[in-house]
């Protein structure tokens, strides 16, 4: 048979085969392209960087890597770590450069953020996501590091980690949550610490469902204002069929609205199969004149799309805090305010 009679003929026979759809709400998969970080070991070195803003107090050096150490680990500083250029620690270059050697050296098994602030999407063209996908570590950090995170999807596939910075608070909550994740490898289930009250009804730290059922799916996300400054850019993810989770703080209402608005304008919410808000501190309306709240805006944006959805997880910028493997496959049950790992994230 001819080339050109063969192909027509395949042609013909897929043509004739019944189309069997896709049903996203139905079924999932981690991508091929998912890059899984190595493991982390008591003993093993971590990279302790600065990719955002700098720290104008000494002392935090010192409690960041107390922190490390008193986890089990060897600290490197970052050659940049304790630069300054205007609010920034140091040059993009310099940033840049602590990020992508931490990456390269062999003897670095993980990289912390020292802390977030602003700064780190000015980096995201001078990072190496070639060398990375070839020395694939675990990234830990929140906040402005979250253009970090989201770079790391888009261009390597890599799964990191949205929690404590290391001048975050290592609280017995986060500490123990640490070990599960990277020490016992555990697939956590991410709920809610209910706060001790005398009170007839437990009121602090609650979740509050937005649209119920359970779905599954891979989480994106991460801190609302650096995410939506992302759109347009090559470095925001593909969210089809994801899990969309967001934190912020000090932001007015009418802010938020506006950047859910971006969400939607850029078609990141029509793509979404689950939804979690957690934590919008000190987001209190500036304005006497009136205001949506945060359930107005919420129902606005979300309801509509009548997925999975609840907010008030433990995400943001608060003590006790989950971390978040991004790019990880999880379940969202939104009538139970939790997300479970359902797949292993290390090589």
């Amino acid at each position: 048979m001819k080339k050109r009679q063969f192909i027509k003929s395949i042609g013909l026979t897929l043509g004739a085969m019944p189309f069997v759809g896709f049903d996203s709400k139905k079924s999932f998969s981690i991508n091929e392209k998912t890059i899984l970080p190595i493991s982390l070991h008591k003993g093993d070195q971590i990279g302790l960087i600065s990719p955002s803003a700098a720290t104008s107090d000494r002392i935090q050096f010192m409690f960041a890597q107390e922190a490390l150490e008193a986890l089990g680990f060897k600290v490197k500083l970052g050659k940049n770590l304790k630069n300054r250029h205007g609010h920034l620690a140091g040059t993009d270059e310099e940033r840049a450069d602590d990020l992508n050697e931490m990456f390269a050296d062999r003897d670095v098994r993980g990289i912390v953020c020292i802390r977030g602030g602003s700064g780190a999407s000015r980096i995201l063209p001078l990072i190496d996501y070639e060398l990375i996908k070839k020395n694939p570590k675990p990234l830990l950090g929140y906040s402005d590091i979250t253009a970090i995170h989201n770079a790391l999807q888009a261009k390597a596939g890599l799964i990191s980690f949205h929690g404590p910075n290391g001048t975050g608070s290592w609280n017995s909550f986060n500490v123990k949550q640490f070990e599960e994740m990277f020490f016992n490898k555990s697939l956590i289930t991410f709920e809610n610490e209910n706060q001790k009250s005398d009170d007839l009804v437990i009121k602090g730290n609650r979740t509050i469902g937005i649209y119920p059922g359970v779905v599954e799916g891979k989480i994106l996300g991460g801190n609302l204002t650096v995410l939506t400054a992302l759109s347009g850019t090559p470095y925001l993810p593909d969210f089809a069929d994801a899990i969309l989770f967001l934190e912020d703080i000090g932001e007015d209402p009418y802010k938020i609205d506006r950047m859910m608005s971006t969400l939607k304008l850029n078609g990141t919410l029509d793509k979404i199969r689950g939804f979690v808000f957690g934590q919008c501190t000190d987001c209190t309306p500036s304005s006497g004149y009136g205001s949506l709240t945060l359930d107005d805006i919420l129902d606005d944006y979300i309801l509509p799309l009548k997925i999975p959805a609840y907010k008030g997880a433990m995400i943001g910028h608060i003590p006790k805090q989950f971390i978040i493997p991004i790019g990880a496959k999880v379940k969202l049950d939104a009538d139970k305010g939790t997300i479970t790992m359902i797949e292993r994230i290390f090589e």
